[in-house]
């Protein structure tokens, strides 16, 4: 007999960071369209959708509205952090479980979320360890104003420093604006070797056309020179970047074309990532564990798009590949990547500025 299970889905279809969170819904409903395919499968998923609209104070009672009046226990969802905290209330307070598919800042470990997508030690350490020693080590930080501009820049700022470096500055701006023309403006004045991008949605785009602008009248400008990095771009939002993102570097768990991935029709890290969360969340609940009972990661590996993983029992954050990538013709190229999966340290407890920057276990592609 089929056990029919709900499982929330909380994703944003409209609003500045759209073009995310609809790669992350696409993953989730292609795997659950997987799952309920397959002919010896004891469940049926079936999802349970709300969309907050890219509102953040709708994500907490819609959130509750999923946990209180539906059958679900587990949702998908949420892209920025400010988002995935303002729900862990509601999944404590109802015994919920949140599937997190994005990238995040780190210090956090709640039993109540999945993290699925890369900490700072599976983004911008092994991001700033490749950059640093090819461009130079002065740095210009720019980022949302919110938890994950903030938090990544202050990494990032602790980071150049161990390696030698100096940050010339470090500008923010709101969620959705648009007017970046005064911190490009800074950046021209102080000739930086990269800069990290942590804005979010439509404000990075409006940056990254300024910056190709910049990079026209300005040789230093030019990726090859002083290339734009980041820990959350990708294949997602090529669209809305177009040539302006030519030459510039992210770096994921995962990017299109990686072996796994193709065959799923995957397109990015945010959409394997959420594919991988409904796969190993299905996984879980055709075992033993009930519907609502708590998730046992301890010594279980998951086949996933993103490679075999494991999740941390301690801290439920994924073990991860690293790839670093270069746009390059409206794709990514990947230029290095980890051997193996990396174990999550979400809190750096583990880093040691002597070696970070050694890049150990990561292989050059091109």
């Amino acid at each position: 007999m089929v056990k029919r299970i709900e499982v929330g889905l909380l994703f944003s279809r409209s609003g500045t960071y759209a073009l995310i969170s609809e790669s992350c819904r696409a993953g989730a409903l292609k795997a659950i369209e997987r799952v309920n395919a397959r002919p010896d499968a004891r469940i049926e998923i079936v999802p349970v959708e709300r969309d907050p609209g890219g509102n953040v104070d709708r994500y907490a009672p819609l959130a509750e509205d999923i946990l209180r009046d539906t059958g679900a226990r587990h949702i998908i969802g949420c892209i920025t952090s400010w988002s995935r905290k303002e729900v862990i209330p509601a999944l404590e307070k109802h015994g919920g479980m949140l599937w997190y598919p994005a990238p995040y800042e780190g210090f956090e470990a709640s039993e109540n979320v999945v993290y699925m997508h890369a900490c700072p030690n599976q983004h911008i350490l092994p991001l700033l360890a490749y950059v640093v020693p090819r461009f130079g080590s002065r740095a210009f930080l720019v980022g949302s104003n919110y938890i994950w501009g903030w938090e990544t820049n202050r990494i990032a700022r602790d980071l150049i420093g161990d390696a030698g470096g100096t940050v010339l500055g470090e500008r923010y701006l709101a969620m959705g604006d648009e007017d970046v023309g005064r911190i490009v403006e800074d950046i021209r004045i102080q000739r930086p070797n990269f800069i990290l991008n942590n804005f979010v949605g439509a404000t990075s785009y409006a940056f990254l056309r300024a910056y190709a602008e910049l990079g026209r009248q300005d040789p230093w400008f030019q990726p090859g020179t002083c290339p734009l990095i980041s820990c959350n771009i990708s294949e997602a939002e090529l669209p809305a970047i177009g040539g302006n993102g030519e030459g510039h570097l992210s770096v994921g768990p995962y990017f299109d074309g990686v072996p796994g991935g193709k065959d799923e029709g995957l397109d990015s890290s945010f959409m394997a990532s959420a594919y991988s969360a409904v796969s190993i969340l299905a996984e879980m609940l055709d075992g033993e564990t009930p519907a609502g009972g708590a998730m046992d990661f301890a010594g279980r590996r998951f086949r996933t798009p993103l490679g075999q993983i494991a999740i941390d029992p301690a801290t439920r954050h994924a073990h991860l590949p690293v790839r670093i990538a270069r746009i390059h013709d409206g794709r990514f190229d990947v230029v290095e990547e980890s051997a193996a999966c990396l174990a999550p340290d979400p809190y750096l407890s583990r880093y040691d500025p002597m070696t970070a920057f050694g890049r150990p276990g990561l292989r050059v592609v091109s």
